[in-house]
């Protein structure tokens, strides 16, 4: 039913794939790039942080290239009805998860703005089911928030984007917010983590861009004070 449609649409609880109890893949030991391990339970003091823009290949690398703090990604599946999801089934539209990373940072190290600013700059936030030339509600932009400061301070960004992005005359923001405890996250397959790294497919298909559009500081801090602030270009701009 899914399939066949020009237009993608999430399935419903009913509709979506039955998937199966246990994990039909294996995750590797540690991080390609960072030598860090992958699953948790993670160093104490450590948090998590959860983002779907677009193929998650690109969209890791974005992260993990970060300067300081992110202690390891990881790709994976969230959002959806389908446990324990194999590639295919998301690709397929008839899971509901989108294309997620999760990154675990130290939050001394660098914050939880930080990677919001990172996050939205790294794509164009208006487009629904799709990023660029990759449609399907598998590439939807999402955060799945971890607490209720997460929450808060993930809302207060999309408002603040949502400004910026207007006067470029960008479209609305359709990213979804939602409780991470309500929206399960299932590691994808060893194949997909760190896809892009140099010991892998260092030239690789990248289909993560962003709008050219600067976020700028909504809180009156510093958050966002090592990166350019304000509106930096017109539509259409990108920044791989």
């Amino acid at each position: 039913m899914f399939l066949h449609n020009r237009t993608p649409r999430l399935p419903t609880p009913e509709q979506a794939l039955r998937g199966r109890p246990m994990p039909a893949l294996s995750v590797p030991d540690r991080h390609t790039v960072l030598g860090t391990p992958l699953l948790g339970p993670y160093p104490e003091g450590l948090e998590v942080a959860d983002f779907g823009l677009g193929c998650f290949w690109g969209a890791e690398r974005k992260f993990w290239q970060l300067p300081a703090g992110v202690w390891t990604t990881l790709v994976g599946y969230q959002g959806g009805h389908t446990e324990n999801p194999a590639y295919e089934e998301v690709c397929s539209g008839l899971t509901g998860h989108t294309e997620v990373v999760r990154v675990v940072f130290d939050p001394a190290v660098i914050s939880y703005e930080s990677l919001l600013k990172t996050f939205w700059e790294s794509h164009n936030p208006t487009q629904g089911f799709r990023q660029g030339n990759d449609v399907g509600t598998q590439y939807r932009s999402a955060i799945y928030t971890h607490s209720p400061s997460q929450a808060t301070t993930a809302e207060a960004s999309r408002a603040s984007y949502q400004q910026v992005l207007t006067a470029s005359g960008y479209g609305t923001i359709t990213t979804e917010i939602l409780p991470a405890e309500e929206r399960t996250f299932y590691a994808a397959e060893g194949y997909h983590q760190q896809y892009l790294s140099d010991s892998k497919n260092p030239s690789g298909y990248c289909g993560v861009g962003g709008t050219g559009v600067k976020l700028s500081d909504p809180f009156g801090t510093n958050w966002g004070a090592s990166c350019p602030t304000g509106i930096a270009s017109a539509p259409g701009a990108t920044d791989k």
